[in-house]
Formats: structure tokens, sequence, C-alpha cells
């Protein structure tokens, strides 16, 4: 996810203005931007556990609203004047949602390996399309996605624990198993509220303004857990890269993915989120997998592709409507 964390980016509101767009031969253009965005969110997000010794996760998470926040408050200059209060309501729910995804996500990372909790973040988005849809065939993901997690519990006599060993859920931290689920619930919340901030404001106002919100609220928690620490230059400038890597970076890369990308083809394409934050894990932090957990996380990712082509088919685009 954005996330996902991935998980802040603004997908569904562009991605919805181009549902219909038309395919083009030569696509591979947009898809590496898409996959380039994936990838800076995921490294991203082991910058930020790298972060986290130095300004707990909670620190790591203010830093990184607070700075992609400025950046797009300036980069969009959103109007103020001129919305209804429905459409304050909204952004505000919207930039609620957006720290409470961000704020479980980093939680579950303090304690998790990145690969899995991004799997697991990934089931609130993959449950939300499987309701949206109400089609038996999407059953069948469901099923995937619920075997991914049972070998991820051990249930196939492997599974991963800090840092990539160990052996389920019954190794992991079972707190850090529940953020990570809770951001996935939140991610599913954050795509209704992600279209429908976009159908209210014009072009990324309405993330810049949302962004503002998550930062403001989040800003307390931050100050509470980090205190000055928050003040220290290196400390600053990794928070501020970590908001570059994980928000503006990706956000920037997909705006310009989605004026020739099919919003269907991002779907199934953010869909290896898992696979590309095992990498992340794997690479910048020393987070191996056991042969299992990889299985599970190809289950995922399967399921999640397969439900976004079923309900492309069925003609209700990429991402379910609120």
């Amino acid at each position: 996810m954005t996330t996902p964390d991935s998980a802040t980016s603004p997908q569904v509101s562009a991605g919805s203005a181009t549902a219909a767009a038309p395919r083009r031969p030569g696509s591979l253009g947009p898809v590496g931007l898409v996959l380039a965005g994936g990838v800076s969110v995921q490294f991203g997000g082991a910058l930020a556990v790298t972060l986290m010794p130095r300004a707990g996760a909670l620190g790591v998470v203010a830093l990184r609203l607070l700075v992609a926040a400025a950046v797009l408050l300036v980069v969009c200059r959103p109007r103020l004047r001129g919305h209804s209060r429905a459409d304050w309501g909204t952004v505000v729910v919207f930039g609620v949602v957006m720290a409470a995804m961000n704020g479980l996500f980093y939680q579950a990372l303090d304690r998790i390996p990145l690969g899995l909790a991004v799997t697991l973040e990934v089931l609130g988005p993959l449950a939300l399309s499987v309701v949206a849809s109400r089609r038996a065939l999407n059953l069948v993901w469901a099923g995937l996605a619920l075997a991914g997690v049972y070998l991820l519990s051990g249930g196939g006599g492997g599974g991963g624990g800090e840092g990539g060993g160990g052996a389920g859920f019954g190794e992991l931290d079972l707190v850090g198993v529940a953020f990570a689920l809770g951001a996935g619930a939140m991610w599913a919340a954050y795509i209704v509220f992600s279209a429908r901030t976009g159908r209210r404001f014009p072009q990324a106002d309405g993330l810049a303004l949302a962004m503002a919100v998550g930062a403001l609220v989040f800003l307390p928690l931050g100050i509470a857990e980090a205190g000055t620490k928050l003040l220290d230059p290196v400390t600053l400038g990794l928070g501020a890269a970590v908001a570059v890597l994980s928000s503006v970076l990706p956000y920037t890369l997909e705006l310009l993915a989605l004026r020739r990308l099919p919003a269907s083809t991002f779907a199934i394409l953010m869909s290896l989120e898992p696979a590309l934050a095992a990498a992340a894990g794997f690479l910048i932090l020393d987070q191996s997998l056991t042969a299992t957990e990889a299985a599970a996380i190809v289950l995922v990712i399967t399921a999640s592709m397969g439900a976004v082509r079923a309900q492309v088919r069925r003609g209700r685009g990429a991402v379910p409507e609120a």
C-alpha cells in the first residue's frame, strides 16, 4: 500500500478521471513510471524503518506527513474558498483516515518485516474489491488471499519472524500483525474517501488539503514520542527523504503515468506492492523471506490482481465507488 504504503498516493482520485483512457501500444513508459513509484514507496518505507530508532514510529510519520503536506501545498496551491461544508467534511475525514493509515502501518513496520506488513495491509483493499463486486468468482480470489494468510500464520509449516526467520504469526509480533491489518482497513477507507475527495476538489487540491489535515492531526503524537529529536538536522533530513520517497515522488510519477495508463492497468500494477516491499526489506533491512512466506505473498498478489481484473471485466473500473 501504500500504501500504500503506497498508501498515500493519489491513485484513486487521479485514476477515476482516466479509467476510460485508451490503451496505447508502447505503454512501457507509463508502466515504468508506476513501477518506479512503487519502488520509491517501498524503499521509502525501508528508510523509515532505519529512522525509527532516532525518532520513533510516530515521529517518523509526523515528519513524513509534514514535509509531504508542505510540498503539496506549495505545488498545488489549493483554493480555500468556495467549498461547501460537505466538501470540507469529506477532506477532513480523508485526512484523518490518511493519518491513521500511516500511523498504523509504521507501527507495524516497527514490529514486523516490511514485506509481510505490506502483504497484510493489501488485504484491506482486496476485501473492499471483493465485497463491492458481489461476484461469485471473487470468492476464489478471497480464498487465495486467505490461503496466503494461512501460510503466513504458520499453517504451512513455515512463515517468518522478525527479520525474515521464524515460524508464522506465533513468532511474529501479534501487535504488529494487528497494526498491519488495521492499516489495511484504513487503506480501504482511504480508497473510498480519495474517490469522494477527487469528485469534490479539482486536480490534487483535495489531496494537498487532506495531507495538511493529517499532518496537523499527527503532529502532537509525533512530538509526544520524539520531542526535540524531531528538530535534529539529521532526523529532519532523513524524514524529508522518507516524505519525498514515500509521498511526493510516487505521487508525481503516478500522476504522469495515469495521463496515458488506464486505471485498471494501474490497479493491477499496484498489486505488486508486496513483492516490491519484500525486495526493499531484503536489500535495505536484510529481511529475508522463507519459501513459505514468498508463496504467501505470491498468493495475495495473485488474489489482488484477479479481483481487479474481474471487476474491470464487469465494467465497474478498477476502484470500488463508495
